[in-house]
């Protein structure tokens, strides 16, 4: 096979599959995995035509020996099972040694830094490239700074000193998934000490903590603030905490090639007469949500209230979402660069969707042009330009201006 699909019959495995189906070129060898062959033939119906010989493959997170056969079937294995802290550390450490490539969603710094220290040394011995995040988290953040890298590079204009992520506008339904990734990550921190501090930790992610130059924490925005230069207000961006070392571990995979001192920040944008109010608005919101997930005799009342794992928003909500990103960058030479980052459809689901589709499609078809290298990778590090290709090509805008 060239790409095999785990976890098809779910939400976003689903999507992926649809996607899959109507872009990838013809001929490409594609399979449907899940625990349940009676949902995953459910999904090939659905798909019409182009799925009826795709073959299905059954297997389970919690079974081993069947993530090894699946790893062993094929170029790219995709996994859209998550909790990835909870399920996915089989299916990447069976990748690692069998030498295939692997995408997934995962937002978790703890499942990732458990991924790095278990499979890095195996992957890079094998060929295999683990690219993680490769769907809203954090395909926007980290091509934006590879683009402003490149840029930077062709202009002679020298390394990045510090790059902002805005977020301009953003319109999607709110994942199950995401929740329940966060509820774990929290009840993990909150038991464990070191998990504690490695989530606090700006460099979580880097591949040699020791070894990164010493910018002080870089702390994640958590306040709501207006900018004396611009006027606009901005505020945290819930993403950002995880996107930033993600960032952070693309420069140091690669010799901190972006700029030995690049400081990266991620957050929203507001301006307007009511610029203030949504700042705030949306840091309440954020600290509620965690500060409630918290509190374990909350969980239940919540759990009413927030999606479930496993679901998410109509056909509607999924077609008219967008979203728009924009990245200011600096080099230490004062030379300025933007970046936009934008695409139409749900962020979290319809344009995840692409992004991951997209990155299976690279990694299995693309990789005399992906970037040199392997082990646990991110996409930038991965795959790089071709994925910036594949994704204008779906109609993503991913400018860069002086």
């Amino acid at each position: 096979m060239d790409v095999v699909l785990f976890g098809a019959s779910g939400f976003v495995g689903r999507l992926t599959a649809a996607h899959l189906a109507a872009h990838a070129p013809a001929g490409t060898r594609i399979a449907l995995a899940g625990r349940s062959r009676e949902r995953l033939a459910a999904v090939a119906r659905d798909l019409g035509p182009v799925a009826a010989d795709w073959p299905l493959v059954v297997a389970d997170a919690a079974d081993e020996a069947s993530l090894r056969t699946l790893a062993e079937s094929t170029h790219v294995v995709v996994s859209t099972v998550g909790p990835y802290l909870r399920h996915g550390l089989p299916l990447v450490q069976a990748c690692a040694r069998a030498g295939t490539h692997y995408a997934d969603l995962t937002g978790e710094v703890l499942f990732v830094r458990r991924s790095i220290d278990t499979a890095e040394e195996t992957a890079r011995a094998s060929g295999a490239r683990i690219v993680h995040s490769c769907g809203f988290d954090s395909v926007p953040s980290d091509l934006a700074v590879l683009l402003a890298h490149e840029w930077a590079r062709a202009q002679g204009a020298g390394p990045l000193a510090s790059a902002t992520l805005e977020v301009m506008s953003v319109r999607g339904g709110f994942s199950g998934g995401t929740v329940d990734s966060l509820r774990l990550q929290l009840d993990t921190a909150r038991r464990d000490e070191r998990a504690r501090a490695l989530v606090a930790d700006p460099y979580a992610l880097s591949p040699d903590r020791a070894g990164e130059p010493d910018l002080g924490r870089q702390p994640d925005a958590f306040a709501p603030h207006r900018r004396a230069a611009t006027g606009d207000w901005v505020a945290p961006f819930v993403m950002a905490s995880y996107n930033t070392r993600v960032v952070r571990r693309s420069n140091a995979l690669q010799g901190h090639a972006y700029g030995p001192r690049l400081r990266y920040t991620e957050v929203m944008a507001f301006s307007g007469r009511t610029a203030a109010l949504r700042a705030g608005a949306v840091t309440g919101v954020l600290a509620g949500l965690t500060g409630l997930l918290a509190v374990e005799p909350l969980r239940p009342l919540l759990d009413r209230l927030l999606p479930s794992p496993g679901t998410g928003p109509g056909e509607r909500t999924r077609r008219t979402g967008r979203f728009r990103l924009r990245l200011d960058a600096r080099t230490e030479s004062g030379r300025r660069t933007g970046v936009t980052v934008a695409a139409h459809g749900d962020p979290g689901y319809a344009a995840t969707a692409v992004m991951l589709g997209e990155s299976a499609l690279a990694l299995a078809l693309d990789e005399d042009r992906l970037p040199a290298g392997a082990g646990v990778l991110t996409p930038a590090t991965g795959i790089g330009t071709p994925l910036v290709d594949r994704l204008r090509r779906r109609g993503f805008t991913l400018d860069v201006t002086d």
